[in-house]
């Protein structure tokens, strides 16, 4: 199967670069350059979003009746390359690979007309109400309560790990509706038009990188209204499925990953080996570095085959498949960073980390972000799902498919 893409191509790459290399502003460039893990900075990748939707090309992966580009599989991968190319902020996921596309395929037109266009327009953020104190990996075993009141819920109890909530305007969420059968027959999916309600608070958690990203939230007695809900009451799990697939399949994750190789590469070639001359140079760097290229280039290959119309796009592996390889692939990318970098990027440099700063950091920028990545990436295989959690779904979904 041919997974290149054709000279017909060339004209719309053009019209992207082209695009890419004149619109962004100095800020967002500079956002792009010190993004550390999934989440760009928050104020410029907002800006970026607002620039993108003036242009048409905010919801790359939309139908168009819904404000999406048209554009087909092969021109959003190029898109995607084209954006790491320069290393541009990627959008943040929660509201247009996330909910978005739930929306889309299971909501009520109501729900469409009311939230779609704020999400597309960057008006909207929204933050994702999921993991609480004991319900991660295990999320079926979500405590956070909302019990029916009129024509409103009252919620109860806390949410953790929500990624930019104090930054947020809108929450989707999982709460406990009802505690009877299996666990996961209980729960119910609401979509929060506000994040400011009575009762309702949000406390920024420092991580590990010296920034607040995620955050506790707290529910006390607060009051929202039924028509929230997506889809029945108690269904939500089956709800939450259907968006986690979004979650963990829906975007190219190699262009990324090939771009941070290239610069591990052009970083190494300017670094003393402990053994003489440069990194570069070094036949166990080398060996290191080729063997995680060469996977990473395995992953560019599955994910063009899954963009050529591939079977495997379909299976219901898939999801877990892509988001297992990528979270490894770029957490063995972290650890190849702090390599190389070395002793210079142990210091905490938070100023020199702000956009606007003018901070000048220790290093080169290349130093200033490895650690905090490094950091950041340790919970690539805990979030969306643990690994161990997707290797259990792999299995039972490889058996079932061969009984």
């Amino acid at each position: 199967m041919n997974i290149e893409f054709g000279p017909e191509l060339e004209s719309f790459r053009r019209e992207v670069a082209e695009f890419l290399d004149v619109a962004p502003t100095p800020a967002i460039r500079e956002a792009g350059k010190k993004t550390t893990s999934v989440f760009a900075p928050f104020e410029q990748v907002m800006a970026w979003h607002r620039i993108l939707h003036a242009k048409g090309w905010a919801a790359p992966a939309w139908p168009k009746e819904y404000g999406g580009t048209g554009w087909s599989v092969e021109q959003r991968y190029i898109f995607a390359e084209e954006c790491r190319k320069r290393e541009l902020p990627p959008l943040l996921p929660n509201g247009l690979q996330m909910v978005g596309p739930m929306l889309i395929e299971l909501g009520s037109e109501e729900q469409k007309r009311k939230h779609l266009p704020g999400i597309l327009s960057g008006e909207d953020y929204w933050t994702q109400g999921y993991s609480e104190p004991n319900a991660g990996s295990d999320l079926a075993s979500l405590q956070c309560s909302a019990v029916a009141d009129g024509d409103d819920y009252i919620i109860n109890g806390s949410k953790i790990w929500t990624t930019l909530a104090h930054h947020s305007n809108r929450m989707f969420m999982l709460v406990r509706t009802s505690k009877t059968g299996k666990k996961q027959e209980g729960i119910t999916f609401l979509l929060l038009d506000r994040t400011d309600y009575p009762g309702m608070e949000i406390r920024p958690i420092i991580g590990l990188d010296g920034f607040p990203e995620q955050c506790e939230v707290f529910f006390d007695n607060v009051r929202v209204p039924q028509s929230g809900r997506v889809g029945a009451e108690n269904d939500g799990w089956s709800v939450a499925k259907h968006l986690l697939k979004h979650e963990r399949g829906g975007s190219a994750a190699s262009p990324a990953m090939l771009h941070a190789i290239a610069r591990i590469r052009e970083t190494a070639r300017q670094t003393p080996s402990p053994f003489g001359g440069v990194l570069a140079d070094d036949a166990v760097f080398q060996r290191d570095l080729g063997e995680l290229e060469a996977d990473v280039m395995s992953c560019r290959h599955f994910e063009q085959l899954a963009i050529s119309g591939h079977p495997l796009a379909r299976d219901a592996a898939y999801p877990s498949v892509n988001k297992t390889m990528n979270s490894e692939l770029s957490q063995r990318i972290s650890i190849m960073m702090t390599r190389v970098s070395g002793i210079e990027t142990v210091p905490q440099q938070l100023e020199a980390l702000v956009v606007g700063s003018n901070v000048a950091p220790l290093g080169d920028d290349f130093d200033l972000i490895a650690m905090p990545y490094y950091l950041n990436t340790r919970a690539t295989s805990i979030y969306a799902g643990s690994n161990e959690v997707q290797r259990d779904l792999i299995a039972r979904t490889v058996l079932a498919a061969n009984r």
